[in-house]
């Protein structure tokens, strides 16, 4: 799956219910990717509010890390879309 397949995924799944858990949950991984000075601390056992599909997106988020593609443009835009889905929710 492609970086834009996973980050059109994601804000998807959390444009379709902003306040779910899976949403919320996809959401702070991906804050939580923004800061690799914290260590990327996340609760992994979080990961257990997720379906098996969910929780591939959640793997998926963590490749674009792997791959240094947190902060890109295309990370940027994406992560700015789920900030406004979440407060607006």
């Amino acid at each position: 799956m492609s970086g834009t397949e996973v980050l059109q995924q994601v804000t998807g799944l959390i444009e379709s219910d902003p306040h779910s858990a899976p949403a919320l949950t996809l959401y702070a991984l991906a804050n939580t990717l923004e800061f690799p000075r914290a260590g990327y601390l996340f609760k992994l056992d979080k990961l257990k509010d997720l379906d098996t599909g969910q929780r591939r997106l959640a793997y998926e988020l963590i490749e674009l890390m792997i791959d240094g593609r947190v902060g890109s443009d295309e990370w940027t835009r994406a992560k700015t879309q789920m900030d406004e889905l979440v407060r607006q929710g």
